[in-house]
């Protein structure tokens, strides 16, 4: 019998790296000042980017 492949990366890769780097740039907002506020404000900032993007269509 002929395994199938799995397609769980191909379905959720992007969703699970989006949150990933929400989650990145709410940590990044805890931690302090200076350029943890640029990666908070990357790591909070593209998800928005990418949701808009998404409604936007």
């Amino acid at each position: 019998m002929k395994r199938k492949s799995s397609n769980f990366w191909s379905v959720f890769g992007m969703p699970v790296a989006i949150a990933l780097v929400g989650a990145l740039g709410l940590f990044a907002a805890l931690l302090g000042d200076g350029w943890w506020d640029a990666l908070a404000w990357a790591g909070l900032g593209l998800p928005a980017l990418y949701s808009l993007r998404g409604l936007a269509r």
